[in-house]
């Protein structure tokens, strides 16, 4: 900005100089023609002026112009152009004088044709009758002009003009015009800098504009105020601005959309090459298992009858588990790198809870345990119900299969607690406690605290993994910890909507 403020003071600077030139090249050429012409063009004047009056004096004498009385016509020649006039006849002697106070000055002009050495003359002009001398009195410093002519009729006319000092006057005028040039220079300053700040204004208006523009900020636009050339340039500034505005965006959209397809592509990538390691690692163990019962039958290894039908067992079970393991993982995986859109709704989650259990109960009485309810009857809540029921299905089956007889007693409780906006599902088993070091493990794919037991018990190590998922797409919290006498898994909900059914 401040570099914009320097560039309109730059502006006015240089306008307020180019009136001062201006005035002062106008003041220069007019002091030069003062000085150099000014008096040439006076003295052309006063001689011309001299022969227009001769030349009428001789029309009177001649009879040219017919008047009563000359003498009387000659006074008021004298009078109105300040000349002294006489008039001598063919003996010399003078028949006319205009002022006879100016005798003795006149008969030093007269002398003067004999070179009075008190006087200075210099010839102007000359022509067949007429004679004009610039004459200097050295005594009295006066300045005149004298025109010496013959009439027609052999009369001799003598015009004398008093001459003003033409050099003090270009002196006087000079010193006019120094001030005159002061004047306009002040007054045109002033001017220079209203008129330089409404014309630098809108200037560093613009700069200031498109210096945002090239750090792509298009935000401030140029107010149009009249249709001059420079709020044209700040009318096409707008334009070039929204232009460039919407390519940017246009080309940021695009490049958002390119970034999103690269990661998408990354995404489902990294999901081919997670879910083929995953895969290949977890079906060792139970195509191992399949093909050495399989090469076991084929080879009649065992002959009667019921360790054939254990090896089909085996084989049935390992191929369900492997096929349980197998769809596990690719909902894991497209939990994991896909955006899921839930069918969100809502729903009681006790009633869901209760109708988990009484799936489970085989596996349950299986294990000696006893499953205890704290919660209220109706805890309505908002999500998607499929998914919510993977979650307790996991956390319950995780309790089962880990829940053990702790001072006589051998429980999973199921806790419903409400906190603000959420619900806090809680699903405890008696039993040992988690080790430190594995409570932030568990959640990984295929970990598993116990191998033997969950091979025997055919758990995949994927069901902690798939809540974490579900958790991570809602942007709930949820989580472990160890209690004295047993483990705690939960995870939060939303509660119910009242605008959705």
């Amino acid at each position: 900005m401040e570099r914009i403020v320097k560039k309109a003071k730059s502006v006015r600077v240089k306008l307020f100089l180019i009136l001062c030139l201006v005035v002062l090249s106008i003041i220069a050429f007019l002091i030069l023609v003062n000085s150099f012409v000014l008096e040439k063009y006076y003295q052309y004047t006063k001689s011309n002026n001299l022969k227009s009056t001769y030349a009428l004096i001789n029309s009177y004498y001649t009879g040219q112009i017919s008047v009563d009385n000359i003498s009387d016509e000659l006074d008021k020649i004298s009078i109105s152009n300040n000349f002294d006039i006489i008039i001598k006849d063919n003996e010399n002697v003078a028949i006319y004088m205009s002022n006879k106070d100016f005798l003795s000055s006149i008969r030093k002009v007269i002398n003067f044709w004999g070179m009075d050495k008190k006087q200075e003359a210099t010839i102007i002009e000359q022509e067949d009758n007429i004679e004009i001398k610039r004459i200097v009195d050295t005594e009295t410093k006066m300045t005149y002009m004298l025109l010496k002519g013959t009439l027609d009729n052999g009369f001799v006319a003598y015009i004398r003009l008093p001459m003003s000092s033409i050099t003090e006057s270009v002196q006087i005028s000079n010193k006019f015009l120094y001030l005159i040039a002061c004047i306009v220079i002040i007054v045109g300053g002033i001017v220079i800098i209203y008129i330089s700040k409404q014309f630098s204004s809108p200037i560093s208006e613009i700069s200031a504009i498109a210096k945002k523009m090239a750090n792509l900020d298009f935000s401030q636009k140029y107010v149009v105020k009249d249709d001059d050339e420079i709020n044209e340039l700040g009318k096409n500034i707008n334009i070039m601005s929204e232009k460039l505005e919407g390519t940017i965006n246009q080309l940021r959209s695009t490049n958002i959309e390119l970034e999103r397809d690269i990661e998408r592509k990354s995404k489902i990538d990294e999901m081919r090459k997670s879910f083929i390691s995953d895969v290949s690692h977890e079906l060792k163990t139970p195509i191992a298992l399949i093909q050495g019962y399989s090469e076991g039958l084929l080879e009649n290894v065992n002959t009667d009858e019921e360790s054939r039908k254990f090896y089909a067992e085996v084989i049935l079970d390992e191929a369900t588990k492997m096929d349980k393991m197998v769809r596990q993982l690719i909902e894991l995986t497209k939990l994991e790198y896909e955006n899921r859109e839930f069918n969100n709704r809502n729903f009681n989650i006790v009633e869901l809870e209760k109708e988990i259990c009484r799936s489970s109960k085989v596996m349950i009485e299986e294990k000696g345990a006893n499953v205890e309810f704290e919660t209220a009857d109706v805890i309505n809540v908002y999500a998607d119900d499929f998914y919510i029921s993977q979650c307790i299905t996991n956390y319950l089956t995780n309790a089962i299969k880990h829940v053990e007889e702790v001072d006589g007693e051998k429980t999973i409780k199921i806790t419903n607690t409400i906190n603000n906006d959420k619900a806090r599902i809680t699903i405890f088993n008696t039993g040992k406690n988690i080790e430190e070091e594995n409570l932030s493990r568990i959640w990984n794919r295929f970990f598993k605290v116990d191998e033997s037991r969950n091979r025997e018990d055919g758990g995949s190590g994927i069901g902690l993994s798939i809540v974490r998922a579900i958790m991570n797409n809602y942007g709930n919290d949820f989580g472990v910890e160890n209690k004295p006498n047993g483990v705690e898994f939960y995870f939060d909900i939303d509660l119910e909507r009242k605008d959705k059914n």
